[in-house]
């Protein structure tokens, strides 16, 4: 990740103080272990990480966002002040650190990071390391109920899991990912996501597709004495109709389908109604909040429709304010920031149904990280694709120009195109008959895809 895409702001001042951090400290260059200077950076602050209130820590490959933005929603429905913590960012760096419901404020923001850097002083750490210090002082100075902490990469060895005692923890599916730093096997990537688990403090397992995982998870919480309750044993979630069925030991509820588009949210939202549920020891949420929490639930950039007129600059602003863009032209845009083969394979069961519904031709524009295996990802989306057009990921270096794009789908029969900008791609793709167009393969290409709220 560039400097300019993690650390990236739209106030020149913050943009500045955040590149600086990030570069100071070794750019992308990701050490994975709980190193004694962190540690020590902690105590200068003051230790703030022992002193929040009562935290669900959350691992996993796909869905940590959605289930941490569900639970957010049924928590602030049923009345609590929700901190968050999680990453990437789609348009600022505020949006990672959530201070009772709100995103830090750009004052709020810049005060914290001189005390940080101030205090770190010459120790030699990473850019998440420090703005992870930085968001527990915030929370241990902001009156607030709970704190959703989303781990940066892996588990054991994250610099989020330094929470001696969450009150739950959560495991959302796990996929071959970040394997050059988390192991060779999906069994080793499985051991260090459960590194969050703390003896005898519950944990909450989503669905997990890929053989070996679930295993893997049961056995690291057998050896902590860790209270497991896991998809089809302890809770359960489907699609019922127009609705979602959820059951919680012996309790059954019938509820709206989740906002969020997608039919494996209906299994983000179950993992997250399962925690929700073992928070009833401590908080008072009623059916009417998890209710409100469905239907009100907000996570940009996920399955997200957007209309595409801001994204297409050949038209004049009348044109733009009066027109409709799918009556008029018949296309669909969508946006998914997919990145992993999990994620695609979620994708690739989305696009089945749309096959199935209307059988409209999909076409796919992907940004993607070099690091990143392109075919492997596009492997379980193949069946329904009409068309793949490549586009860089603005201001990064470390993702796909046009050359290593062609080349890494040399072998494919897919139709594929390149084009310097998601605009470019999609005044290309539209000159043929209607279709549908999903933008995915990176986060970080959303913020080029989403409207400006």
């Amino acid at each position: 990740m560039a400097a300019s895409t993690d650390a990236s702001h739209p106030n020149p001042t913050l943009a500045e103080k955040l590149a600086h951090l990030y570069t100071l400290r070794g750019g992308p260059t990701i050490d994975l272990t709980i190193r004694p200077a962190y540690r020590t950076l902690l105590q200068r602050l003051g230790n703030p990480h022992l002193d929040l209130p009562p935290v669900v820590h959350v691992a996993g490959t796909n869905g940590k966002g959605s289930a941490i933005a569900f639970m957010r929603a049924v928590l602030e429905a049923a009345g609590y002040r929700v901190h968050v913590y999680s990453s990437p960012h789609l348009r600022k760096f505020n949006e990672r650190i959530v201070l009772a419901g709100q995103d830090i404020s750009d004052t709020a923001l810049e005060a914290l990071l001189d005390e940080v850097i101030t205090a770190n002083g010459d120790l030699p750490l990473t850019f998440f390391e420090i703005t992870t210090a930085l968001a527990f002082l915030a929370f241990a100075r902001t009156r607030g109920d709970i704190v959703l902490l989303e781990t940066g990469l892996g588990g054991r060895l994250d610099s989020t899991n330094v929470i001696e005692k969450p009150v739950a923890t959560l495991i959302m599916p796990i996929a071959r990912d970040h394997m050059e730093f988390l192991g060779d096997t999906i069994e080793q990537i499985a051991n260090e996501k459960a590194g969050i688990m703390k003896r005898t403090v519950p944990c909450i397992l989503a669905r997990q597709t890929e053989p070996g995982v679930e295993s893997a998870l049961t056995r690291c919480a057998t050896e902590l004495s860790v209270p497991v309750q896991a998809f089809n044993h302890g809770w359960h979630s489907g699609s019922s109709g127009s609705g979602m069925t959820f059951r919680y030991d012996d309790d059954s509820y019938d509820l709206p389908l989740p906002c969020l588009n997608g039919v494996h949210q209906i299994q983000n939202a179950g993992a997250a109604l399962a925690v929700i549920m073992t928070l009833r020891d401590h908080f008072n949420i009623p059916e009417h909040a998890i209710v409100t929490g469905l239907q009100t639930v907000h996570w940009p950039g996920r399955l997200q429709k957007i209309d595409a007129v801001h994204l297409m600059p050949d038209l004049s602003s009348d044109e733009a304010m009066n027109r409709d863009t799918d009556k008029d032209t018949g296309w669909e845009l969508w946006a998914d920031g997919a990145h992993n083969e999990g994620a695609a394979q979620a994708l690739a069961t989305q696009a089945a149904l749309w096959q199935k519904q209307d059988n409209k031709p999909l076409h796919l524009i992907m940004g993607m990280m070099q690091r990143k295996d392109v075919p492997a990802f596009l492997a379980p989306l193949r069946p329904y694709l009409s068309s793949v057009t490549g586009v860089p990921i603005e201001n990064d270096p470390q993702a796909h120009d046009r050359t290593g794009f062609m080349e890494a789908l040399t072998a494919t029969d897919l139709n594929i195109l390149w084009a310097d900008s998601v605009p470019a791609a999609i005044n290309k793709i539209t000159a043929n008959p209607p279709g549908r167009i999903l933008v995915t393969g990176s986060l970080y290409l959303m913020k080029t895809v989403l409207p400006e709220s």
